[in-house]
């Protein structure tokens, strides 16, 4: 008779010991270390970006309020400008290099956008340059040497607050001006700005009324500084002025012009407010109000 008491063996119940685990084939060496020969590219277009931005808000800042402009001219461009262009020159160098010659490679374009942006940024500074070296290191023209047409008490005083250059008399040699005293150039510092005007921007002459009224060339002058982009156009009161205030479109500096009628001619006058060069840009002003006024004059 069999013990029911007795523990019987139950096939069900029987544990089944599991297989061994099969041990997981062995991953490949990681190639990370490889990987960033292929992110060069784009590392190299984002360093050359931002040296981009760098130089926009160095150019733009100043115009609009947030940096001054010797920070933006002097600083950003002048001294870290070029230090920031020959990194990002390199870098984007070695990406390119890369990019053909070793592999992983990385799409090569961004490498080459990446390594035209400095050369660009660097050609715009030997331009500037280049252009600074063509003209006379001054920053006031007028068409009459003799006797230039003087601005407003309210223009003056708009410069004395933003401590603008101060006007200076054109038979004084720049030798004895306090902003050319320490130059190196003997032969410009026995000049004055009347022999410097008259060698460099001969064509600069004054605009003959003929048979138009005051009022038609003091229309004609209004007309042609608004035309040319000049602000704040306006007659002065009491006299037979006119004035305005050019602005640059980089960095936002501010000239001033003025345009006096006077024994029938029209004698133009733009002074920079601040730098001791202008590029040239006062006379190239000059030069298209003085068109703009005689092709008013003559229709």
């Amino acid at each position: 008779m069999t013990d029911t008491n007795e523990p019987q063996d139950n096939p069900a119940e029987t544990p089944v010991e599991a297989p061994a685990a099969t041990p997981a084939p062995a991953e490949p060496p990681a190639k990370a270390p490889l990987e960033w020969r292929k992110a060069l590219p784009k590392w190299s277009l984002w360093v050359s970006l931002a040296v981009l931005a760098w130089f926009a808000f160095a150019v733009f800042g100043p115009k609009v309020g947030i940096i001054g402009w010797q920070t933006g001219l002097i600083f950003m461009i002048r001294d870290a400008g070029l230090l920031l262009i020959g990194v990002s020159a390199l870098f984007a160098l070695i990406a390119l290099l890369f990019a053909f010659f070793k592999t992983p490679r990385g799409p090569w374009w961004k490498a080459a956008i990446a390594l035209a942006i400095p050369v660009i940024l660097f050609l715009g500074l030997l331009t500037m340059r280049a252009q600074a070296e063509s003209v006379p290191p001054i920053h006031d023209v007028a068409t009459d040497l003799r006797n230039p047409p003087t601005f407003s008490a309210q223009t003056m005083a708009v410069r004395a607050e933003a401590e603008a250059n101060p006007i200076n008399d054109y038979g004084t040699p720049l030798g004895q001006l306090p902003m050319w005293a320490n130059s190196q150039d003997e032969a410009l510092k026995a000049k004055n700005h009347a022999d410097i005007i008259a060698e460099e921007y001969e064509d600069l002459q004054p605009i003959i009324v003929g048979g138009a009224s005051d009022e038609e060339a003091m229309d004609a002058i209004v007309a042609a500084m608004g035309e040319i982009g000049l602000q704040n156009v306006r007659r002065v009161e009491g006299t037979n002025n006119v004035e305005g205030v050019a602005e640059t479109f980089a960095f936002g500096f501010k000239d001033d012009v003025v345009a006096r009628l006077e024994d029938g001619q029209i004698d133009l006058r733009s002074v920079s407010r601040v730098g001791v060069s202008d590029l040239g840009y006062n006379a190239s002003r000059l030069e298209d109000l003085r068109e703009a006024i005689i092709e008013r004059l003559e229709n």
